[in-house]
């Protein structure tokens, strides 16, 4: 599994944030912090509770079943 980078709180908060939203596919998130899927997966799932983590995880996996270009 891919290790969390070192990043600031606020870095984090908003990759988390990004990664929360339905508009923001995981590249960009990649172009921004250098962050790959992986990894944005591992910080949720050590930033997040979690019933929240998996209820992320299968919206992000439902919505990527149903459209081509998402997350």
């Amino acid at each position: 599994m891919a290790k969390s980078p070192d990043l600031s709180e606020g870095v984090l908060s908003e990759i988390i944030e990004m990664a929360l939203s339905d508009h923001v596919p995981f590249d960009t998130i990649r172009k921004l912090h250098g962050v790959t899927p992986d990894q944005v997966k591992v910080i949720m799932r050590s930033n997040l509770k979690a019933g929240s983590y998996r209820t992320w995880r299968k919206r992000v996996r439902d919505f990527g079943d149903r459209r081509a270009v998402y997350k």
